[in-house]
């Protein structure tokens, strides 16, 4: 390589000029780039205060070179010089603009102690802020469901099919062995106390109203929250951070229409069904352990349990579950929708939709307590 091809920086011989100019020369690529910053680590610059970088006499530039470049000057500059370029070719300049504008060198933050009045106010405004872009979300959501029912082919029924067979079919053992334990320990707690009234026949009514009203829907929903709420949140971040949503929508394929609804619609009819196994498993977990704590027969329970539980205190359990399918559907998916750029954020993101997801529907059974109260059901 000839002299005049490798790269370099020569500073003008009458070095107190002002401003004093470092010509830049030769060919500032890749190839090069160890030896030019060798070159540069044992520059030595001059005092002055204005330096003029000319690269005219630069034959050729790639993105290395402009780094190494804007690099150089950044470092002159945080050392109170001041510092510009003149003479480039035009497609160099450009090229030096368009490395400059995703240079990552930023002045370093000043470290300021956060009060706890603006802590407080910074986290009330984040999460007003989310509050907003979730009925945002909300509100785009219903609008597909609309676009949908009103053209039914536009439903995917196979995507469907299958969140119902995940979502719903294979979450049925875990769901089923916990309402069951659950039953097992509330007979075996309440059987001490029913026992010392002589009230053995009143488990019936402890187990079957507990597990049908409350704790059959509001377990079912957890677990489901848990198992398939962060399932819908780590998929969706997951492919937002590698573009596949972004390759969707380049395509025309709405990821409401093809990522949520199928989702939402799924567990609106799986939930319902889980809650009514839940039942089931959890009174026969109750009636097993009346049986061997209590003596009561499973004859005796069954019968007792027809005249337990009402019709209505059933279909209150029931309809609880559509309203916590949706809650968890919603907030899985946009937690999901809401990662950005990292693993990282994905992981966030889906711990973030369980505990949002949980809360609510802790607060929606407790305003459905509030409202079946009030209609006395």
């Amino acid at each position: 390589m000839s002299s005049n091809q490798i790269a370099q920086l020569l500073i003008e011989a009458n070095a107190s000029a002002v401003p004093v100019q470092v010509r830049c020369q030769g060919v500032w690529t890749v190839r090069g780039i160890a030896a030019l910053e060798l070159q540069l680590a044992q520059m030595d610059w001059p005092a002055a205060n204005d330096l003029v970088f000319d690269g005219s006499a630069i034959t050729a530039l790639d993105t290395a070179g402009a780094w190494l470049l804007l690099r150089t000057m950044h470092t002159l500059q945080q050392r109170g010089k001041h510092t510009r370029f003149d003479g480039l070719r035009p497609e160099f300049d450009t090229l030096l603009q368009l490395v400059a504008s995703h240079s990552i060198y930023t002045e370093p933050a000043l470290s300021l102690k956060v009060g706890l009045l603006e802590n407080i106010g910074r986290r009330f405004w984040l999460n007003l802020k989310m509050f907003s872009d979730m009925l945002a979300f909300v509100g785009e959501s219903a609008t597909a469901l609309l676009r949908s029912l009103k053209q039914p082919y536009r439903i995917r029924w196979r995507t469907i099919l299958y969140n119902l067979q995940t979502a719903g079919f294979e979450a049925m053992p875990i769901v089923g062995l916990l309402t069951f334990l659950m039953g097992v320990v509330i007979a075996y707690q309440g059987a001490d106390q029913l026992q010392r009234f002589g009230a053995n026949i009143f488990i019936v009514e402890l187990v079957g109203l507990s597990m049908v009203r409350e704790l059959s829907p509001l377990l079912t929903a957890i677990i489901i929250a848990g198992r398939s709420g962060s399932a819908y949140a780590a998929q969706i971040g997951t492919m937002k951070v590698t573009e596949e949503i972004d390759a969707l929508r380049t395509i025309g394929v709405g990821a409401q229409e093809l990522l949520v609804l199928p989702k939402m619609l799924a567990l609106i009819i799986a939930l319902p069904l889980l809650t009514v196994f839940a039942d089931v498993t959890g009174i026969i977990g109750g009636m097993i352990m009346a049986r061997s704590k209590l003596d009561v027969s499973f004859t005796t329970f069954i019968n007792r349990l027809d005249e337990a539980i009402s019709l209505s205190s059933f279909m209150v359990g029931i309809a609880k579950a559509p309203v916590f399918a949706v809650i968890i559907a919603l907030v899985g998916c946009f937690q999901g929708f809401r990662v950005s750029g990292s693993a990282d954020s994905v992981g966030r993101q889906t711990t973030v939709s369980v505990v949002q997801s949980i809360f609510l529907v802790i607060l929606a059974d407790a305003l459905f307590s509030i409202v079946f109260n009030w209609f006395d059901l």
